[in-house]
């Protein structure tokens, strides 16, 4: 009996959990979409978790500041690097030696750290360096859930759809901390609401 209320608990966990990004999968407004060179991947953007964080992406995205942007850090197994808009644009001032190391002219953000979820595949969360208040353009995607992420990184959406585009962006050497050489772009960003 009990077996069955917990397996019954748990069906309607996942329809909540289901409905829940559902919900947000609905607003354009908190939809971004990356065209890469397979297709499109579309992203539910959570301004729930990270109001900052998302309004700043969203700002990026509408400038075309993401357009032509490296993943310049990909570790096969565990994420995807990208957004250094300062030194990543592939068709406007890449730097080889420097991408990874830039932002963007916005400031930096305050952590908006989440206790409630949790870095699994397809979650986006924002780069930064040592200083937990230091992320500002850059994000990743994972490929695998990484435990020791969970509450250490905002976490700042998921991937709705393509996942498998994802998957398929050009590996880094494991040996330079996943540092990619020719890399796979972002073509183009934009948010859903703006078609």
């Amino acid at each position: 009996m009990q077996l069955k209320r917990l397996a019954s608990f748990l069906v309607v966990l996942a329809g909540l959990v289901t409905a829940s990004v559902s919900a947000f999968a609905a607003d354009p407004e908190n939809t971004m979409i990356i065209t890469l060179k397979d297709g499109d991947v579309t992203i539910v953007l959570r301004p729930d978790l990270a109001p900052k964080h998302v309004a700043q992406i969203k700002k990026l995205v509408r400038q075309g500041a993401y357009d032509n942007v490296a993943f310049h850090r990909v570790i096969d197994g565990f994420m995807a690097q990208t957004g250094d808009v300062k030194f990543g644009n592939m068709k406007n001032g890449f730097n080889a030696d420097a991408v990874g190391t830039g932002g963007s002219d916005l400031p930096d953000l305050p952590a908006e750290f989440s206790k409630t979820e949790h870095y699994e595949r397809g979650v986006v969360g924002m780069a930064r360096s040592q200083d937990p208040n230091s992320a500002n353009s850059q994000f990743f995607i994972m490929f695998a859930p990484a435990p020791p992420l969970d509450g250490q990184y905002t976490i700042v959406g998921k991937v709705v759809s393509g996942m498998e585009l994802v998957d398929n962006i050009k590996k880094g050497d494991e040996a330079n901390n996943g540092t990619v050489s020719d890399p796979d772009r972002m073509i183009k960003v934009r948010i859903a609401a703006d078609k």
